[in-house]
């Protein structure tokens, strides 16, 4: 039975590959689910499957510096929403790749193109050199990968929040509090890390336990301790700004 790894950083997008996947390949059996390359790269580690398919923009690794690093462990199947550079490529016959959202005629005859690979134990072809053209031309080692998405618990429901309708972030010892507009939601992820996974020109550190998106500040206010506060759009509270980083408000 072959076998296989799904890596994208939205979860409705590997629902979604896993569903239709079920329908052209029933016989494929999916290992492991990863949010990342670098999430990915372990399980294929872990789990030795025969198949990796891998987002190309991923936040920590990209689906290219994952595959990098997977080398001849796993085929390689790539997941891309519109890179002009990388569909030609795989039309070239470099890769497979699967279109977003994915299409079911056309997952079968990447399916088909596999099941042929597999049937005849050939071992994954060295992409090195095809990889780093290709990060090259798609800007991807210069442009970093920015969280889109953030999973989220509220009570008992299990939800994806877009991160431009996030107003702020901010943590305690155990969780991290996610604020949107019209709801609260919380996460486990710190803000140290958050730091390192979300565009910084568009969500800005203002205390070591604190991000905001600066899109949602109305303004900046000094209380009769001398200490900045922000003002976030709708919402009366406001946010505290450490010493550290009260030079993002100087112009303010």
């Amino acid at each position: 039975m072959p076998t296989a790894i799904i890596a994208d950083d939205e979860r409705m997008m590997r629902d979604q590959l896993r569903s239709r996947l079920e329908q052209v390949w029933p016989e494929l059996e999916i290992l492991a689910e990863a949010k990342n390359g670098e999430e990915a790269i372990q399980m294929v580690t872990t789990h030795q499957p025969d198949l990796a398919f891998l987002d190309i923009r991923m936040p920590v690794k990209t689906g290219l510096e994952a595959a990098r690093e997977i080398g001849s462990k796993a085929h390689i199947v790539f997941i891309t929403a519109y890179d002009q550079y990388a569909i030609e490529a795989f039309d070239q016959g470099a890769v497979d790749y699967v279109l977003k959202p994915a299409d079911v005629e056309r997952l079968g005859r990447t399916v088909d193109r596999l099941k042929a690979r597999l049937s005849v134990a050939s071992n994954p072809n060295d992409m090195s050199a095809m990889l780093s053209q290709l990060a090259k031309q798609m800007g991807i080692a210069a442009k970093p990968v920015y969280l889109q998405w953030i999973q989220a618990s509220i009570g008992q429901e299990l939800r994806l929040i877009p991160t431009e309708e996030i107003l702020f972030f901010q943590s305690d010892e155990k969780y991290t509090r996610v604020q949107t507009a019209n709801y609260e939601a919380l996460i486990r992820k710190p803000v140290r890390d958050l730091c390192e996974e979300l565009d910084p020109a568009l969500f800005w550190q203002i205390h070591r336990s604190t991000l905001v998106n600066a899109k949602a500040i109305a303004g900046v206010v000094r209380d009769m301790r001398g200490r900045h506060l922000v003002q976030i759009k709708g919402l009366t509270e406001k946010l505290e700004v450490s010493r550290s980083f009260v030079h993002l408000f100087k112009q303010m």
